[in-house]
């Protein structure tokens, strides 16, 4: 491919396999011409994977809608004494546990808010129990905000509270709570929330623990181009110190039922620019992984040829995005994925939680 002056330089950087900086990244962000960045984007998602598309078999779990945090993005929290305040006994979890346990490269993905009446010792009883049901079930529990809430209200150490949910039986650690690090937006979405800083300081010591963990970025929120670059930046960057993170997840904001609602909508192709510029830039990340709950099924087709070579699950029953106002399935069967995928001309090869093939 022919590429044009502006971008040139960048272009065989890329094709060289040589990796572009910062300033790079937020000048493919800005520029008009997406065949050749989807077609860059393409070419760095080939060469590692081919044809394939990976999916995994995953149930989410949501324990609780109930959050001290008050985000102002979230449509999912509620208040204790609401009529649509919902909390999940231990018990009622694994009976969807067990209901699943005949899958056998299982995945389940568990969080919730920050519920008062859901301690530290809960998460580890739950976790715990999870794994007598299925013993080689993939784990994915709790975010980093999760883990600090679990810090401040036990009085133990963040680094002892990964500890003890590895030794539990924690197979990784899912990648929400990051939203976007930018400090001028999460003063205006989410204030009460830890900052950009400590999810990566816990997710840091997450991997120095040996827990990988996925890496997520909330856009449609009203962020700049600048810092969509700056939070691809310093995910980039600790990256290169750990090694630790599986997946990069960009996530479409569901602005329904949120204050939110009159910022202007992200059209499919904006979608498709940041899956492709998130699969240039991040090139130490394996994985880019598209929420299809959240994108739109028309997203999870055509995004696998602008850099996804991941199309997360069968979800069900995705809760959080659906609140704002998300129009996909709240789950799909196995046999559905399969033909998004096939239906982009990509190979399906279904995955466990830490993308071993199955």
């Amino acid at each position: 491919m022919k590429f044009s002056k502006k971008l040139e330089r960048t272009a065989l950087k890329i094709v060289d396999g040589k990796r572009i900086a910062a300033r790079d990244c937020l000048r493919l962000l800005e520029y008009k011409n997406l065949s050749e960045i989807f077609f860059l984007a393409n070419f760095m998602r080939e060469k590692r994977y081919g044809f394939f598309t990976t999916f995994s078999v995953n149930r989410h779990i949501n324990y609780s809608n109930i959050c001290k945090n008050r985000c102002l993005f979230c449509a999912f929290r509620k208040e204790e004494n609401s009529k649509e305040a919902k909390r999940l006994s231990v018990d009622a979890i694994l009976k969807i546990v067990d209901d699943l346990k005949h899958y056998p490269n299982l995945e389940i993905h568990i969080t919730g808010g920050l519920d008062p009446k859901f301690s530290f010792d809960d998460a580890l009883n739950l976790v715990r129990k999870i794994k007598e049901i299925k013993k080689e079930a993939i784990v994915k529990a709790f975010t980093m905000v999760e883990i600090d809430y679990f810090s401040k209200t036990s009085g133990l150490k963040d680094v002892e509270i990964i500890r003890k949910l590895k030794e539990a039986g924690i197979s990784s650690f899912p990648g929400g709570g990051a939203e976007i690090f930018s400090p001028r937006l999460r003063k205006k979405i989410c204030p009460l929330k830890i900052d950009g800083e400590r999810w990566l300081e816990l997710s840091r010591k997450a991997h120095k623990l040996g827990i990988p963990t996925n890496a997520t970025m909330l856009y449609g929120i009203g962020e700049t181009s600048e810092e969509i670059a700056e939070h691809l930046y310093q995910l980039r960057s600790l990256q290169d110190e750990t090694g630790g993170f599986m997946s990069f997840i960009p996530l479409l904001f569901q602005k329904e039922n949120t204050p939110f609602k009159k910022l202007k909508d992200v059209t499919l192709l904006e979608q498709l620019k940041i899956y492709a510029v998130s699969r240039i830039f991040l090139d130490n990340i394996p994985h880019i992984k598209n929420h299809w709950a959240m994108a739109g099924l028309k997203s999870a087709e055509l995004s696998q040829w602008c850099g996804v070579d991941d199309l997360e699950g069968t979800v069900f029953e995705e809760r959080i995005g659906h609140e704002g106002g998300a129009k996909t399935p709240i789950g799909m069967t196995k046999e559905a994925v399969v033909k998004i995928i096939k239906a982009a001309q990509r190979i399906p090869v279904e995955r466990d939680g830490l993308y071993r093939r199955a």
